[in-house]
């Protein structure tokens, strides 16, 4: 990282802006044309979910390459000056990366959507989720271990 007095090196703070943001956005590419797709996801002991269409794109690319980065930012605010050269931003962003996987496991899928609701329902989460079965067989979660993960921030 080229400023470093930006960087944030604790996992723990990276881990918390993961936890504040609602919509993260999942970079890919195939053959040679990058993708970036806003995405609902849950996250937990360095796996990422994401919940998907099961056509599309998106799905087109991951299952030529399964290379992906997920970015998250937290915080972003504009700071305006008069004069344009000293505006700037405020922020705090967490890149990801990792492979995608598509889940098949009917018990796998569950604890995974239990995790993407848990995520966005984080204070008054149900202690168990219902899902019927037939959606079970039905959804897409792509699972991504993170392989690397790095963080910046400007107050």
């Amino acid at each position: 990282m080229r400023r470093k007095d930006k960087e944030i090196v604790d996992e723990k703070v990276m881990v918390s802006i993961i936890e504040k943001v609602i919509v993260c956005r999942v970079a890919m590419c195939w053959q040679d044309v990058p993708y970036v797709i806003p995405m609902n996801f849950g996250y937990q002991d360095n796996y990422l979910y994401l919940h998907s269409a099961s056509e599309g794109r998106k799905m087109d690319i991951l299952r030529n390459n399964d290379k992906v980065c997920i970015e998250f930012d937290f915080g972003v605010e504009l700071v305006k000056s008069q004069k344009v050269c000293n505006t700037s931003m405020k922020y705090k962003s967490v890149l990801a990366f990792g492979k995608a996987v598509i889940l098949k496991d009917i018990a796998e899928k569950k604890r995974a959507l239990d995790i993407i609701m848990h995520h966005y329902y984080y204070y008054n989460s149900p202690s168990v989720f219902h899902y019927p079965e037939d959606a079970l067989e039905k959804v897409i979660i792509i699972k991504v271990k993170v392989e690397k993960i790095t963080g910046k921030e400007s107050l």
